[in-house]
């Protein structure tokens, strides 16, 4: 086995191994070919995922795990600004992870689906491992 030094844009050198020989795998290969999805699949979950990618936004998921709240209420909890928390939300709803309801003048939140709760719930489980 040969370990390589490689080195990431602006990131330390870091050592992978590496195969001494190059034995391409064609039957494995076919198989991961027939699984793999299409581009645009596999564009959209790297887009979900990014949503994941800030924790202003995990932080309102955790706060709608518990309870349906208006922008007021997260505000109120997450010591931000009403408008900082509406951006947030925008982008949480164009990724369908909360909806909202209207009542009079306030709009409510919750999460979209168990869905949600489910990915930060394994998501938190690796990270704890």
């Amino acid at each position: 086995m040969e370990i390589k030094k490689i080195q990431s844009h602006g990131e330390q050198a870091s050592e992978v191994e590496c195969c001494d020989a190059t034995i391409v795998h064609p039957e494995l290969l076919a198989r991961v070919s027939a699984d793999m999805p299409q581009e645009e699949e596999l564009y959209d979950l790297a887009e979900l995922f990014k949503v994941f990618g800030d924790s202003t936004r995990i932080r309102i998921l955790y706060v709608l795990f518990e309870a349906e709240v208006c922008v007021c209420d997260l505000a109120e909890v997450l010591n931000m600004t009403q408008s900082a928390i509406s951006h947030q939300l925008k982008i949480l709803k164009q990724a369908k992870l909360v909806k909202a309801r209207r009542d009079g003048k306030q709009v409510f939140y919750t999460l979209a689906d168990e869905h949600v709760r489910t990915i930060i719930s394994m998501g938190q489980e690796h990270i704890e491992e």
